[in-house]
C-alpha cells in the first residue's frame, strides 16, 4: 500500500561531512530533505528510492557504499534487503566493485538518517525512454499496491543545472530557468501528467539528470489525488533542487 512520496535532490552537499563545515548555503536544502525523511519515516518504515544509475546497467548495484569518490568516506547502507531488492552474487559484487550510483547513496544516508531500517532501490538508467519509465512505474505501483504494509517512495532526482552564471551546466540559460519552472510546479502541484509529458531531449540539454525518476514516479502515482507540500525550492549552486512531499487524500 502507497502510504507516502517524498522529492529530494541527489546532492552529495546534503551530507554534513561532504559540504563541509563552511557550506551555509546547504542548510536550508538539508533540513528540508531531513524533515522530508522524518515525514516519510513516520508515514511507512519500508522505503523504495527511486533514482537514476551512473550508467545505462540495469544490473543490481551493491547495498552499501561511500562517498569517497566526492572527498569523504562516509559510508550508507540501504539497510536489510527487502522482498523486490535485487541482490547481486558476492562474487560478481567482487568482481565489478559495486557501489551504490549517487541517487542509492543519499537515500542511504537519508534513510539512517530516519532510523528506518531498509530502503528498496530502484535504479533507471539515465537515457532511459519516457516509456520505458512509464513501464517501470506501472511495475513498480503493481508492486507497492500489493504489498500489505504501508510503502514509502523517496525520488532522489536533480533538476536544471544551467540556472545561475557559476553553475556547472555552463552559466544561466533562460531556457533552463523555464524548463526549471515547469518541473518546480509539477511537483508543487503534484502534476504527474506533466512529469510524464517532460521531453528527454530538452531535460538532457538543461542538465535535468532526475528527469527519468521523476517519469517513473508519475506512471507510480497517476490516477490518484494527492495533497502537496513543497519544502524547498532553490538552486543555490545553481542546480535545481526541489523536497517535496505527496500525501494520498
Amino acid at each position: 500500500m502507497l502510504a507516502s512520496v517524498v522529492f529530494v535532490p541527489s546532492a552529495p552537499l546534503l551530507v554534513p561531512e561532504v559540504a563541509g563545515p563552511g557550506a551555509t548555503d546547504t542548510e536550508a536544502v538539508r533540513a528540508a530533505t531531513r524533515a522530508a525523511g522524518r515525514e516519510l519515516a513516520g508515514a511507512a518504515t519500508s522505503w523504495v528510492a527511486i533514482g537514476a544509475g551512473d550508467d545505462d546497467s540495469t544490473a543490481p548495484g551493491g547495498l552499501a557504499g561511500s562517498f569517497r569518490r566526492y572527498g569523504v568516506d562516509v559510508a550508507v547502507s540501504l539497510g536489510v534487503p527487502g522482498p523486490r531488492t535485487r541482490v547481486p552474487e558476492p562474487e560478481q559484487a567482487a568482481a565489478q566493485h559495486l557501489d551504490l550510483p549517487l541517487s542509492m547513496l543519499i537515500a542511504g544516508w537519508l534513510r539512517a538518517e530516519s532510523g528506518v531500517p531498509r530502503v528498496e532501490p530502484v535504479t533507471t538508467a539515465p537515457g532511459s525512454a519516457a516509456a520505458d519509465c512509464a513501464r517501470l512505474g506501472a511495475e513498480l505501483r503493481t508492486a507497492v499496491d500489493s504489498d500489505p504494509a504501508r510503502v514509502g517512495v523517496l525520488v532522489v532526482a536533480d533538476g536544471a543545472t544551467a540556472l545561475s552564471a557559476r553553475s556547472p551546466g555552463g552559466g544561466l540559460r533562460p531556457a533552463a530557468v523555464d524548463l526549471q519552472r515547469r518541473i518546480d510546479e509539477a511537483l508543487a502541484d503534484a502534476d504527474t501528467a506533466a512529469l510524464a509529458a517532460l521531453d528527454p531531449e530538452e531535460c538532457a540539454h538543461a542538465g535535468v539528470a532526475g528527469r527519468p525518476a521523476w517519469q517513473v514516479a508519475a506512471a507510480l502515482c497517476s490516477g490518484r489525488r494527492w495533497v502537496s507540500r513543497v519544502l524547498y525550492r532553490d538552486a543555490p549552486f545553481g542546480v535545481g533542487y526541489t523536497v517535496a512531499t505527496w500525501t494520498p487524500r
